[in-house]
């Protein structure tokens, strides 16, 4: 199993909202889509965590825009009048991660499609679990498209592998919930962890894992992210929000 693999038919726009500069491009499906660089400032390894997060979470019920790989002919940017994005494009030139584009989506402020205690419970447990550092009201990571809700951008989770920490050290890494869009249900979190961590299996992450392109992640690397996956998991009560620690 892998991920569907299109090309880059047309650039469209730049999204400035972050850092690492995300377009909008056609397809030759002619599907549209948000283009995350390999070539960005945080390299490949921010695609790596998109892709385990997303799909990790979509298997577990969660609603994330469906992902692809894009290949980008580096011609495209050549045609670019802005230098910072033509120079983008030329250095991502290859595979890329491409989002499917929700239009007419709109960021979450907690006023329209607020979801069901249970499902926040579910997502506060799943960022914790992947240490995603990203989902504050500052900047929820969050959609409403068609009155549901949608997660998207998880490049910040997963950050012990921009050091490779040891997995005992991410094991113990406490989650401040606080800060977190959905900390007011930091409380129900204890309720639903039994059901989340028995359906998180070794199997699925290795599943999950196996979406990656071998162009974004080192020999051996997929057995570290499981290691460190599984090592997590085991020891919940370092990091379970609203659980005693």
């Amino acid at each position: 199993m892998s991920l569907p693999i299109v090309t880059a038919t047309r650039y469209v726009l730049p999204l400035r909202e972050g850092g690492s500069l995300p377009g909008v491009v056609e397809g030759n499906d002619l599907g549209t889509y948000v283009l995350k660089f390999h070539g960005a400032g945080q390299g490949p390894k921010a695609l790596v965590a998109e892709i385990i997060v997303g799909e990790l979470f979509r298997r577990l019920g969660l609603r994330v825009p469906e992902l692809k790989l894009m290949e980008l002919d580096p011609a495209i940017g050549k045609s670019e009048p802005d230098y910072e994005i033509q120079e983008l494009l030329i250095r991502s030139a290859g595979l890329n991660l491409a989002v499917d584009f929700l239009p007419g989506a709109f960021g979450y402020d907690g006023s329209t499609g607020k979801p069901d205690d249970a499902t926040r419970a579910k997502i506060l447990w799943l960022d914790a679990y992947v240490a995603n550092v990203d989902r504050s009201w500052r900047n929820t990571n969050l959609l409403v498209w068609h009155k549901d809700l949608w997660l998207i951008d998880h490049g910040a989770a997963l950050y012990f592998h921009h050091s490779w920490m040891s997995a005992e050290k991410f094991t113990a890494l406490a989650y401040d919930a606080a800060d977190h869009v959905f900390a007011d249900v930091a409380p129900q979190v204890p309720g639903i962890d039994a059901e989340l961590a028995a359906a998180i299996t070794p199997e699925l992450l290795t599943e999950v894992l196996d979406l990656v392109p071998d162009e974004w992640i080192a020999e051996g690397d997929r057995e570290r992210y499981l290691r460190h996956l599984c090592a997590r998991l085991a020891e919940r009560t370092a990091w379970l929000p609203g659980g005693a620690r």
